[in-house]
């Protein structure tokens, strides 16, 4: 194999790498401290993305046992995690996470063995291709990176082992030679930092896209696939089409960029109702309109490649000692850090008062922060595509042209079969509904539990399963597609409910039959954004109205809520309501909706204590379903944690129509 393709393998198994660690240690800390809607000790595990300090001990020369020791600490770290509980995901990724920042810098200033050129000049192919396969590895598992679950943990070693053989491949010691360029390479460590933040966000699960924009989800994977795979592909064969892009026209192609990602957000936001008396407010199917800017950002989106190469240029330049890297890494890293909690902040702001409550819906503030200021690095002078050229054209062997064909059409057929939904015969004057309150698909002790919680739903059967607390597609939860696995799995149609961006915790719909008429309804709140996914299914020839609920607030809000679901709900057939409700019976709101439909649970015990002896009376119960009239419920269960898999009950009941 060829020196620049062992480069850009090797490049492309660290940042896949980076980014699966980077994205596991903020999952976990979010999971052990920010679900409890609080801060404790376990946030210190952010320290770990500050672990570049110690290259302080490093003045000149990078040690061979240094390089091979950090190595093996990031290989062992992402061999491990996939097998461990959440603390223990912590720690593994915390150490992965220190260990691949601080490999960084040796590897961007190694060089292959008896070759002159540069690693640090594929470095851009390198994060294409952590692109392509962390897209294809996510697609084809339904929506869950398949290679750090338990199950999938074997790629984790396969590809650990490649890039020990790869790094072999390279000469570690940097040579001892006058620094030929005296210009700080802060603003370039931070620019790749900035890049890679990118990808953690959004383009290395594109999935988190279609979430925003509800575009079409085969559409968008296949297209950040093509182009990434398509970046290395170019680059490798003929990257002086690369080199050629002038600075003004670099700086343009940022500019676009960030416009248009900015704007694909801000094409989605959603005006909340500000006070008690405003109007509820419907959102429906996005608008042609409303996707343009998706589209141009799906097609400018690979500058991040070409502004990862010119950062690396600047660097290799610069010929940079180990503490040299010390202050842009540190900036880098405490950037990331800010970002992450914008963007939790603008989904809790009701509870980590007072510096959460500015972040209400600016969702779209830090992809503005990340793209803006990348493209102000871009525009310092000195910072283009043409430093320094070499020439680095390659034959693309035909090796290349197999594995980068070979994850393309992965990715695009996985895209086709993993969202196929089968078909049901109804049953006979019934169904069964479920409420399903899957806390991001974690149990009542912060574990994951996805596994049990779908094996409960197929031992259920339901026709229609309400979800909530499902937006798990968001950098606080890695980014896992939770909705989309569950439905691809079962082979359901599903609607995802209030799109990312909204800053709700998720109220998903999923049904055996088609979907019709979808929207989600946003009514006043002062907490949480209240967002109630509505639909439609005909089923055996019958339509039922269905409302996933998930309120919570002041008693004021949850009165505006209340009367608003009746309010749409009214003169509708075979209505059914139900989900994570946050209501008490003798709470107001409870007693307004009891007044015109019935409980399930109430509806067969009267006393709130089943047959078996089930006390669901009192505070223990908070997730209902109730119906019209027109329906009647019948055996209604409900199953507790931890058996449920989940902090709530998992309920559910046969409805006779």
């Amino acid at each position: 194999m060829k020196k620049p393709q062992v480069i850009v393998i090797a490049f492309g198994i660290f940042f896949l790498f980076l980014i699966q660690m980077a994205g596991s240690l903020v999952e976990s800390i979010y999971i052990l401290d920010l679900m409890n809607t609080s801060l404790d000790e376990k946030a210190l595990g952010l320290l770990f993305f500050f672990s570049p300090v110690l290259l302080y001990f490093y003045r000149r020369k990078y040690p061979l046992i240094t390089a091979w020791i950090l190595f093996g600490l990031l290989f062992l770290a992402r061999g491990f995690t996939p097998y461990l509980n959440t603390l223990g995901r912590m720690l593994a990724s915390g150490i992965g996470t220190g260990a691949g920042l601080m490999l960084f810098p040796f590897l961007i200033t190694a060089r292959a063995k008896d070759d002159s050129s540069c690693p640090n000049l594929w470095t851009s192919e390198g994060l294409a291709l952590a692109i392509g396969l962390s897209v294809l590895l996510r697609t084809m598992n339904y929506g869950l990176d398949y290679s750090i679950l338990s199950e999938g943990a074997w790629v984790g070693w396969v590809l650990g082992a490649a890039l020990g053989y790869f790094l072999t491949r390279l000469e570690w010691t940097s040579p001892d030679k006058v620094r030929n360029n005296p210009e700080p390479i802060t603003p370039a460590v931070i620019g790749i930092f900035l890049i890679v933040a990118l990808a953690l966000f959004a383009f290395s699960a594109p999935t988190v896209i279609a979430r925003w924009t509800e575009g079409d989800y085969r559409l968008i994977v296949m297209a950040v696939s093509l182009l990434a795979v398509s970046w290395v592909g170019v680059s490798l064969r003929k990257s002086s089409l690369i080199e050629n892009i002038p600075p003004m026209g670099l700086l343009i192609w940022n500019l676009l960029f960030t416009v248009s990602l900015t704007m694909t957000i801000l094409a989605h936001r959603v005006s909340f109702p500000q006070t008690p008396d405003a109007l509820a407010v419907l959102v429906g199917d996005p608008t042609w309109l409303q996707q343009i800017p998706l589209i141009l950002t799906l097609l400018l989106f690979p500058v991040i490649f070409l502004d990862l190469r010119v950062f690396s240029n600047r660097i290799r330049q610069a010929n940079p000692t180990p503490r040299d890297f010390i202050p842009g890494m540190l900036l880098g890293s405490l950037a990331l850090i800010i970002l992450v909690f914008m963007q939790i902040f603008t989904n809790v702001w009701g509870y980590v008062e007072p510096v959460s409550l500015w972040f209400r819906n600016k969702f779209w503030l830090p992809y503005l922060l990340m793209a803006g200021l990348i493209t102000l690095i871009i525009g310092r002078k000195g910072f283009n595509a043409q430093d320094e050229r070499v020439d680095t054209n390659s034959d693309l062997s035909l090796g290349w042209g197999v594995l980068l064909l070979f994850i393309f059409l992965g990715t695009g057929g996985s895209a086709l079969y993993t969202t196929r939904v089968q078909t049901f015969e109804p049953r006979t004057n019934s169904i069964v509904v479920m409420t399903y309150n899957i806390q991001q698909a974690n149990d009542n002790f912060g574990e994951r539990s996805y596994n049990e919680q779908l094996a409960l739903i197929r031992e259920v059967a339901p026709d229609i399963i309400a979800l909530q607390e499902s937006d798990s597609s968001r950098i606080s939860l890695n980014n896992n597609d939770f909705v989309r696995y569950y439905a691809g799995k079962l082979g359901y149609y599903s609607y995802y409910g209030p799109k990312t961006i909204t800053g709700t915790y998720g109220t998903a719909i999923l049904s055996r039959y088609p979907l019709q008429n979808t929207r989600t309804v946003f009514t006043f709140s002062d907490q949480d954004e209240i967002g109630t996914a509505e639909a439609e299914i005909e089923i055996g020839g019958e339509l039922f109205s269905v409302y996933n609920v998930h309120p919570d607030g002041s008693d004021t809000a949850m009165l505006v809520w209340a009367e608003a679901l009746l309010e749409r709900s009214k003169d509708k057939s075979n209505v059914i309501a139900l989900g994570d409700y946050n209501l008490r019976n003798y709470e107001e709101a409870y007693q307004l909706i009891a007044s015109e439909y019935t409980n399930a649970w109430v509806s067969v015990y009267p006393t709130e204590i089943s047959s078996d002896g089930t006390d669901m009376s009192g505070e223990n119960r908070i997730d209902h379903i109730f119906f019209s009239q027109s329906l009647k419920a019948s055996n209604p269960v409900y199953i507790l944690p931890p058996q449920s898999a989940t902090d709530h009950p998992a309920h559910w009941a046969e409805l006779i129509r």
